[in-house]
């Protein structure tokens, strides 16, 4: 059973969502955002890493989950993103978890189908996944999508790897 904390990072406002993954099937854990608000930027990295800290040690994940950089139009704000993801990367290594990351493309063609799709569809489909009540906070559907991701990502894996065992045994009757 692997508990899954996936993040959306931002520098104003970062998501976090919490799966259970268990025999095929994910469970719903937890979800959220962490407000930054206005301070200097160094206070709102502590802040992120403060507060993923608290997350990792109320939940206790085996697994954490980041959406990578994207270049958006402006470089300082892809600039202070990466330092927002810096500041939650450094909380899961000091809480001793493995880190994997995703692009936000790769997150969207897991759960959803496509690449390409936004927001809302990413929420609804959270929601049908995760079979919640209504849709999760824009943020931290794509944090629950970036631990869905994860999750379907490491059970494609898992399928491959055993089917090439069964090939490799085939080859060697």
């Amino acid at each position: 059973m692997n508990i899954i904390l996936g993040i959306d990072p931002g520098s104003r406002l970062t998501g976090y969502g919490v799966i259970k993954q268990q025999a095929g099937k994910f469970v719903y854990i937890a979800s959220g955002c962490i407000r930054l608000g206005t301070d200097e930027l160094p206070e709102r990295l502590l802040r992120i890493f403060n507060g993923i800290s608290e997350i990792i040690a109320q939940t206790q994940p085996t697994i954490f989950a980041i959406e990578q950089v994207f270049m958006a139009r402006n470089p300082d704000s892809a600039l202070k993103l990466g330092q927002a993801r810096g500041a939650a990367i450094v909380a899961a290594k000091h809480a001793g978890l493995e880190v994997h990351e995703y692009s936000a493309r790769q997150v969207k063609q897991a759960v959803v189908g496509t690449g390409a799709a936004d927001k809302a569809q990413v929420q609804h489909m959270v929601r049908h996944l995760l079979k919640l009540p209504a849709n999760p906070q824009a943020d931290a559907a794509d944090a629950l999508a970036v631990a869905l991701c994860h999750a379907h990502t490491q059970q494609s894996l898992i399928a491959m790897a055993g089917q090439a065992r069964k090939t490799v045994r085939g080859r060697l009757r």
